[in-house]
């Protein structure tokens, strides 16, 4: 029940919380040693959840992830895998996107530059064979959209949601190297999108 899970819950964010390491980001071991923008990504929403749920979570922990975050970002709006250096990637940008979303970070020139990113580098991540994380960016470049709102959402969803169709399996399934269980699921999360069925996807 409720008060049986809740602890539980205040131990898994203060687990996160004691696991930042120094640049404000989190890296795939509990362990604040080093930092990736996609792990930290996935933390972010999990403190950005919490809170809605009522947890408690340090204010000082948000605001090193966002600085983490854009610490990320390359010129041309795109986003990098890590602080250090590297090319922008397009699945890697609708999830900081998404992540500055999950802190309360709605406008500015970050966000709107990254928008750009995607837009102009859509054609070569539309497809799956073209994307070998063609399921992971439109998880996030969909919620992206969507919080975005607006006609940019409309035409977005309308064609992705074509590409999606495009690609069913026969059985109804979606194939991805993973498996298509993880396929299918992030499919059937893309899809459900509009629906606004899950708290953490709400406007």
């Amino acid at each position: 029940d409720e008060l049986d899970v809740r602890p539980k819950l205040a131990s898994a964010v203060k687990l996160i919380r004691d696991t930042q390491n120094p640049q404000g980001g989190w890296r795939y071991n509990p362990a604040p040693d080093d930092a990736d923008l996609s792990v930290t990504v996935c933390q972010m929403m999990a403190l950005r959840a919490a809170r809605n749920a009522g947890l408690g979570v340090p204010k000082q922990t948000i605001n090193r992830s966002v600085d983490y975050v854009r610490r990320c970002q390359n010129p041309d709006g795109g986003f990098m895998y890590q602080t250090r250096g590297g090319e922008s990637r397009f699945p890697l940008t609708a999830a900081a996107i998404v992540a500055l979303f999950s802190a309360g970070i709605y406008e500015g020139t970050e966000v709107d530059s990254a928008f750009n990113y995607l837009q102009a580098n859509t054609a070569g991540n539309i497809s799956w064979e073209r994307n070998n994380y063609f399921f992971y960016a439109h998880y996030y470049s969909t919620q992206a959209f969507w919080l975005r709102g607006g006609p940019q959402w409309e035409s977005w969803y309308k064609g992705l949601k074509r590409v999606l169709l495009s690609i069913r399996g026969a059985r109804g399934s979606w194939f991805d190297p993973n498996s298509p269980e993880y396929g299918t699921a992030m499919a059937c999360i893309i899809l459900n999108m509009p629906r606004n069925l899950l708290p953490i996807f709400q406007r």
